[in-house]
C-alpha cells in the first residue's frame, strides 16, 4: 500500500529533523536551506513499514513559504502534525492545521518533537493543549506520540502509530485519469527532463502520450520510478518521477498538470463551493482578489459571489472563481483560499463547475440550485451525472464534455450513467446524454411547433425540417434530433418523409377553387406524357384558369410531388409519376436486348420518343435514382 504523508507545523518545530530520523533522508537539500538551517522548499523521503510504503513530503514552516507548503499538500494522505514540545501550538501550527481540514485530508497523527528539551509536566501541559487544539476535528482521536530526533526516544512508537494510521486508510479507487501535479522539474544526465510529483488519481505507463497542462503540449513518458525505484507503471497515491520526451525541463513549471491526454480543458472560470475559516480576518466579497491554490498550482483570481454579496467568516456559500491564467481542474477537486496581501488563508472550497461560463446576479438563484445539488453529490456519482446531464437541458452533454469536467475514466462514467438508465432518468444517444425531462419537453415542443407551422400554412401537408431546426429544435445535436423524430414517428404522432414532416393524420385543407386546381394542375401533367411544358409556365397557366394565385398554385404543386403523384426532375420539368415509371419500363424492356445493357443519349432520345431538352434531364435524374450508371458517353441500364 502506498501512503503520501505530509508534514505540517511551526518553524523550527523539528519537522525536517523528525522525517530524517525515520528515514535516513535530509530533505533539506538545497544550499540555502543548509546554510539558514530552515526549510524553504519541499523535500522528499521513503519510508517502507512492513507492507507499508510511505512517501513523506516535509513542508516548510515558516509564514513566508506557506505557498510551497501548499504545493506539497496536495495529494497527502496522513498528516503529520509536528508540534514542538518547548513552545507549544504557534500561528503556522494554526494555519497548516487548517489547511489540512479545510483539503479534508483522510487521516494523520500528532507527533509532539523536542521531549529532551523539556521536563514531564511541560511536556504533559503541551500535549494537553494539542488534545484540545484538534478536538472536534479529523485529527481528534489520533494518536499523539512524544519523540525526540536528537535521542530517538519515542520514535519507534511513531513508526507502530504510522503503520496503524495507514492500515485504517481505504485503498485509493482507480476510478479517473491518470493526473500528476508537477511540484518539481530537472534535467537528468542521460535521461532528459524528469518531472516529480504525487500521482493523485489514475496510472501513468511507459510509453504514454499526457497533456501537459494548461499549455497543451503533448508528451510521452520515457521511463518512471517511485520509491528510487524503476517502475513500468506508476499508481495513484504514489510519489513518482516522471522522464518525458518532447519537452525541455525549463519549459515546465511547478503548478503544472500531467493528464491522460485529449481529456481535460483547462479554464478560467471555476463554480466552486466555498467554507471560509471562522477565524479569518477577512470575509469573502464581490470582486475580492484572492490567491488559488489547487494541485500544486498557485493562480490570481477574482470572486464573484453567487447570490450573497459577502461569505463571513464561519459562513459557507458558492461563488465563482475567474482566474488570471488558466487551471485544468475536476468536479470534486479541493483548493485553498488565501488573501491577497496580506497573504493569509482565509478559506477553501471544492470544485463543482471546472468550465463554468460567466453569469449575471439575475441568473444567480437557478446557478446556486444547480451548484447546490453538485455539492450535495460531491460522494454520489450517480447523482453528480444526473444534476450535470439535467443543466444541459435538451442540449445534452457529450461523453467528452462529461469527462473533461470529471476526470471520470470511461468505465466510471458508464458506471455512473447506469444507474441512471435503469430509473429511466437520463437517456444516451450516440455520444450524447440527455435528461428525460428534457427529451420529453422537446418532444412536445416539436408536436406543438409543428401544430402552428400547419395552422399557418394550411396548404402544407409537411413541414421541412428546416423550419424545425430553425424553431423548436434550434441548436439541438444531430444525434438527439434524429432521436426525437424517430420516437415521434414509432408512437404515431408524426411521419417522416426525407425532409418533410408532418403530424399524423395532417391533410391539406382546400377550398372548392384550390381543389379544381390541384385536379387541374394534375390532371395537364398526366395528359401532357414526356411533353410537359416548364414548371413556370404550367403553374401560370393553371393559376389563371382556376383563379387562384400563382402561390397557392406553387403550394398545390408541391403537394403532388410530396404525395408521388409528380415527379419533378429538374429545377425546370416535372412528369407526372406514372409517365416515368412507363418510361422506365420501357427503358429496361429495350436495354435487355443490348449487349452489356448500353445505351447513348441518342438511343434514349428514340426509345423515350423525346428531344434532347427533355433527354439529359431524365437521364441525369435516371444516375441519381440509379436506374442508369454513367460510364463515359454512355450509360449502362440497371
Amino acid at each position: 500500500m502506498d501512503i503520501i504523508v505530509g508534514t505540517a507545523g511551526h518553524i523550527d518545530h523539528g519537522k525536517t529533523a523528525l522525517v530524517r530520523a525515520l528515514t535516513g533522508t535530509d530533505t533539506d537539500r538545497l544550499p540555502e536551506e543548509k546554510q539558514r538551517g530552515i526549510t524553504i522548499d519541499l523535500g522528499f523521503a521513503e519510508l517502507e513499514l512492513g507492507d507499508a510504503r510511505f512517501g513523506f513530503v516535509d513542508v516548510p514552516g515558516h509564514e513566508r513559504f506557506v505557498k510551497n507548503m501548499l504545493a506539497g499538500a496536495s495529494g497527502v494522505d496522513l498528516v503529520l502534525l509536528v508540534v514542538a514540545a518547548d513552545e507549544g501550538i504557534m500561528p503556522q501550527t494554526r494555519e497548516h492545521f487548517d489547511i489540512c481540514r479545510l483539503l479534508e485530508i483522510r487521516g494523520g497523527l500528532i507527533a509532539v518533537t523536542k521531549t529532551d528539551t523539556v521536563d514531564d509536566e511541560m511536556l504533559e501541559l503541551v500535549t494537553a493543549e494539542v488534545r484540545e487544539f484538534v478536538s472536534g476535528t479529523f485529527l481528534e482521536n489520533a494518536p499523539i506520540v512524544g519523540v525526540s530526533s536528537r535521542t530517538g526516544a519515542g520514535l519507534d512508537e511513531l513508526r507502530t502509530a504510522l503503520a496503524s494510521a495507514a492500515a485504517k486508510l481505504t485503498t485509493r479507487e482507480d476510478d479517473c485519469i491518470a493526473r500528476l501535479w508537477i511540484d518539481r522539474s530537472f534535467a537528468m544526465k542521460g535521461f532528459g527532463t524528469v518531472v516529480t510529483g504525487t500521482l493523485a488519481t489514475g496510472k501513468i505507463s511507459e510509453s504514454d502520450e499526457l497533456d501537459l497542462l494548461p499549455i497543451g503540449r503533448k508528451v510521452r513518458v520515457r521511463g518512471l520510478q517511485s520509491h528510487s525505484r524503476k517502475v513500468n507503471t506508476g499508481h495513484a497515491g504514489r510519489r513518482t518521477a516522471v522522464n518525458l520526451a518532447g519537452i525541455e525541463h525549463h519549459e515546465i513549471s511547478r503548478g503544472m498538470l500531467l493528464a491522460e491526454a485529449r481529456v481535460l480543458d483547462p479554464s478560467q472560470m471555476i463554480d466552486c463551493h466555498v467554507e471560509m475559516l471562522s477565524d479569518s480576518a477577512l470575509p469573502l466579497r464581490n470582486r475580492q482578489r484572492v490567491r488559488v491554490h489547487i494541485g500544486t498550482a498557485e493562480v490570481l483570481a477574482r470572486v464573484a459571489v453567487i447570490g450573497n454579496v459577502t461569505i463571513h467568516p464561519g459562513e459557507n456559500g458558492f461563488a465563482q472563481l475567474r482566474l488570471e491564467s488558466p487551471v485544468a481542474s475536476i468536479f470534486g477537486e479541493r483548493f485553498i483560499l488565501r488573501s491577497y496581501s496580506p497573504q493569509e488563508t482565509i478559506g477553501g472550497g471544492s470544485v463543482l463547475n471546472p468550465a463554468a461560463a460567466r453569469f449575471r446576479q439575475r441568473e444567480a438563484p437557478d446557478l446556486k440550485s444547480y451548484l447546490s445539488s453538485l455539492h450535495a453529490s460531491l460522494n454520489d456519482r450517480s447523482g453528480a451525472l444526473s444534476a450535470m446531464v439535467s443543466r444541459a437541458g435538451r442540449h445534452g452533454a457529450t461523453i467528452s464534455e462529461l469527462r473533461a469536467a470529471t476526470g471520470w475514466t470511461q468505465d466510471t462514467l458508464k458506471n455512473a450513467a447506469d444507474e441512471l438508465f435503469s430509473q429511466k432518468e437520463i437517456f444516451l444517444f450516440g455520444s450524447v446524454y440527455i435528461s428525460a425531462a428534457a427529451f420529453e419537453r422537446l418532444a412536445s415542443d416539436v408536436v406543438s411547433t409543428l401544430e402552428k407551422l400547419h395552422e399557418k400554412d394550411r396548404l402544407s401537408t409537411s413541414v421541412s425540417i428546416e423550419k424545425l431546426r430553425s424553431s423548436a429544435m434550434r441548436s439541438i445535436r444531430p444525434e438527439i434530433e434524429e432521436a426525437v423524430l424517430k420516437k415521434l414517428n414509432e408512437t404515431g404522432q408524426l411521419s417522416v418523409d426525407g425532409d418533410g414532416i408532418s403530424l399524423a393524420g395532417r391533410a391539406a385543407a382546400l377550398t372548392e377553387k384550390e381543389q379544381e386546381a390541384f385536379e387541374t394542375l394534375r390532371k395537364t401533367l398526366a395528359d401532357a406524357g414526356l411533353d410537359v411544358p416548364k414548371i413556370d409556365e404550367t403553374l401560370q397557366a393553371v393559376a389563371a384558369s382556376s383563379g387562384v394565385d400563382p402561390q397557392t398554385a406553387r403550394k398545390l404543386f408541391q403537394q403532388l410531388v410530396d404525395s408521388g403523384q409528380v415527379v419533378k426532375i429538374s429545377p425546370e420539368f416535372a412528369f407526372s409519376a406514372a409517365v416515368v415509371t412507363s418510361l422506365i419500363e420501357k427503358l429496361r424492356k429495350h436495354a435487355a436486348t443490348i449487349p452489356g445493357r448500353s445505351i447513348d443519349v441518342p438511343t434514349f432520345k428514340a426509345v423515350a420518343g423525346v428531344s434532347r431538352k427533355y433527354a439529359i434531364p431524365l437521364l441525369e435524374y435516371f444516375d441519381q435514382q440509379r436506374v442508369t450508371v454513367r460510364q463515359g458517353d454512355k450509360r449502362i441500364v440497371l
